[in-house]
């Protein structure tokens, strides 16, 4: 499956995704195309890389051409800007110059990195991303989103820079241990909340299947997403409207991975963000009792918390959650459910009836 994202200009820019399970036989042939005799720098994620060096070698991936490899420890922690130095660095070293390309191989935090490195290398160089993790497959890979963290919150520092290319596989998640499998699918069920209604019930009826990663399955998932948010991405690149509707769950999860210092994984921190972003609407009379619970049954069929720890306090979630990026002015700013399907924008709640969400929930 081919999904195009065509942007703004004309002629337009256009970020291109490939979908299915021959695509890790494909890439030699794609980039060869794509870049000609251009340089392209390999960073990839130093787990990933351990699993799987060996089978794309035997497919002819050009591993060594230009800088190779540079391998990254991809773990929240390092998305700082002192990996991004360090990384740019390393391309320096290797003679990467404007015409070259980085092509990144890992999940969400490698991709963040080096998208991010990409969009600022000698001001801006071509970048390429192949997804190893759900995660990555269905949300952030996608997009043109790069970042890194700061202290204070998650992904403050960043650009909107599309990847030329994003090749996906589910063959890689076969690797992919059953949590992270778990981190991807609250990402899943976020796409489907906001806007996939056929999507939701496919996934309420074949979470065994996609458990046991049946490759038709967990294609039809990340085609699902993908097509979701290419489609919101088209319209609205830079997240001054409609693309807010992607960060449903973030502002209460972006707040829970900060504040336990990222030991809770950021699709437990959607998952739980999604729960009061619909409790909230539920309180509100704008979302049905019904829907909540088929929520909350879901997100506990993928064994996702839908509690905040009752060592985290409210107004310690509050405080993360207007130093986060996605406020508007001195608003808060919620994503809300109002039906399976459809969300809409809220910054009508006062901090009151924020807290008493929280604590509904289990906080402090």
């Amino acid at each position: 499956m081919k999904i195009e994202i065509r942007l703004g200009e004309t002629p337009a820019r256009v970020s291109e995704i490939f979908i299915g399970e021959d695509i890790m036989e494909r890439v030699p042939g794609a980039l060869q195309k794509a870049l000609g005799s251009r340089s392209a720098y390999w960073i990839w994620d130093e787990a990933v890389w351990a699993l799987w060096k060996g089978r794309v070698a035997e497919l002819g991936w050009p591993l060594d051409r230009s800088g190779g490899i540079i391998l990254f420890e991809a773990a929240e922690p390092e998305k700082r800007m002192s990996s991004v130095e360090l990384l740019a660095r390393r391309l320096v070293s290797a003679g990467a110059s404007r015409d070259s390309a980085i092509i990144a191989v890992g999940g969400g935090v490698t991709g963040d990195v080096a998208g991010f490195l990409a969009s600022i290398y000698m001001r801006g160089i071509r970048c390429f991303q192949i997804p190893t993790t759900l995660l990555a497959q269905v949300d952030s890979s996608i997009g043109g989103k790069t970042g890194v963290d700061l202290p204070e919150g998650k992904n403050l520092l960043g650009t909107f820079e599309q990847p030329e290319q994003v090749y996906i596989d589910p063959r890689f998640l076969t690797t992919l241990p059953d949590e992270e499998l778990r981190q991807g699918m609250a990402e899943v069920i976020k796409s489907a909340m906001i806007g996939d209604e056929v999507l939701w019930k496919f996934v309420e009826s074949n979470s065994e299947a996609l458990k046991k990663r049946d490759f038709a399955a967990l294609c039809r998932i990340i085609s699902a997403s993908c097509l979701l948010k290419s489609r919101i991405v088209q319209a609205d690149e830079k997240e001054s409207g409609e693309r807010r509707a992607l960060n449903l769950g973030h502002t209460v999860g972006h707040a829970l991975e900060k504040l336990t210092g990222f030991r809770l994984r950021h699709g437990d921190c959607v998952a739980t963000g999604m729960v009061a972003a619909a409790v909230l609407s539920n309180r509100m009379g704008k979302l049905q009792a019904e829907d909540l619970q088929r929520l909350e049954k879901l997100c506990e069929t993928w064994e996702m918390p839908t509690r905040i720890p009752a060592s985290i306090r409210s107004r310690d979630i509050l405080e993360a959650v207007r130093a986060d990026k996605k406020r508007i002015g001195n608003k808060l700013h919620f994503i809300i459910p109002v039906r399976i399907g459809k969300v809409i924008e809220c910054t009508e709640i006062d901090d009151a009836q924020f807290d008493q969400v929280l604590k509904s929930l289990g906080a402090s």
